[in-house]
Parts: C-alpha cells; sequence; structure tokens
C-alpha cells in the first residue's frame, strides 16, 4: 500500500523518480525499491517524504490513493465555480454596504452642519459661571470645534469613497 501511494503521489505532482530522489537527498534507485515495495523509508524519511510530496503521513501509509478521473475533476470544477460566484456576490454585497455606509455619512455630515449653521453658536452667550451650563457649553464648543475642523476632510473622503464604490457597467 505504502509502495503505490509513493508512487501515485509523486506522479500526481509531476514529479520523477529522479526529482524526488534530488529532494530526499537520496539515490534515484531508493525511490524505485520503495515504490517496488522492495524497502521502506524508515520513519524519518517518511515525515521529510511526506514533506516533499507535500501529502500527510497518514496518507501515505493509509488506503490506496486513487488516481483523478475525468468526473471527478469535472465535479470539483463545478464546485470551484459555485465557490467563486458566492464570492463574487459577496464581494457586490460588500461594496453595495459601503456605498451605502459613504452616503449615509455624508449626509449625516450636511445635517449636522445645517443644524450648526441654524443654531449660530448660541452656546457662546451662555452664561458660564453655572456649573451646569459651563460643562454642557464646553462640551459642546469642543465638538463644534472638532466637527468644524474634521467634518470637511470625512466629507471628501466619503464623497470619493462613493464615487469608488458605485456599481460600474
Amino acid at each position: 500500500m505504502l509502495n503505490e501511494n509513493i508512487k501515485a503521489i509523486r506522479k500526481a505532482k509531476g514529479l520523477s523518480q529522479e526529482e524526488l530522489a534530488i529532494k530526499l537527498n537520496v539515490v534515484r534507485q531508493t525511490i524505485s525499491k520503495w515504490e517496488q515495495g522492495l524497502s521502506v523509508p524508515d520513519s524519518d524519511m517518511l515525515i521529510s517524504l511526506s514533506e516533499s510530496l507535500e501529502t500527510p503521513v497518514n496518507t501515505l501509509l493509509g488506503e490506496t490513493v486513487i488516481e483523478w478521473k475525468v468526473n471527478d475533476l469535472k465535479a470539483i470544477s463545478e464546485k470551484l465555480e459555485i465557490i467563486n460566484l458566492q464570492l463574487a456576490q459577496r464581494k457586490t454585497a460588500r461594496r453595495k454596504m459601503l456605498h451605502w455606509l459613504f452616503i449615509s455619512l455624508c449626509t449625516v455630515i450636511v445635517i449636522i452642519s445645517a443644524f450648526l449653521i441654524v443654531l449660530n453658536s448660541s452656546y457662546l452667550g451662555w452664561n458660564y459661571h453655572d456649573p451646569e451650563t459651563a460643562i454642557a457649553g464646553a462640551a459642546f464648543h469642543a465638538f463644534e470645534w472638532l466637527f468644524v475642523r474634521f467634518a470637511p476632510i470625512i466629507l471628501i473622503g466619503a464623497i470619493i469613497g462613493i464615487c469608488l464604490t458605485r456599481k460600474k457597467e
């Protein structure tokens, strides 16, 4: 079983006995003897063999490896096609979500800007000797100060995001 698996996996990987021997730092005849069942690799060599063939040791020692049939390859290609379609749908959904997120961000910035313009910074006339008014006024002033400085940058970034995530025909 081991000898058949080594041969089948080596061929499936497109390696000659010579190429596998070079990878394992042994002579070609050693590979030939393993494949003919005349000898077996020791445990260290078995691990190196599994690494070279990129196959788990239990696969080498387990059941006989069956070579791929045309129907198997067709089934795998159909599964890959389904996976690719699912990935494309996820990408489209993610793009739509980002697009609407950027639109929402622009809308919120415009609404807050309109609110601040209509409000006309009335907190400047507040009595700051009253502790409650002082805290609220300072917090509102800090918000307005940060908003006025960062909102244009965020708005430009959101508009660019809308352009980059729009549906391409």
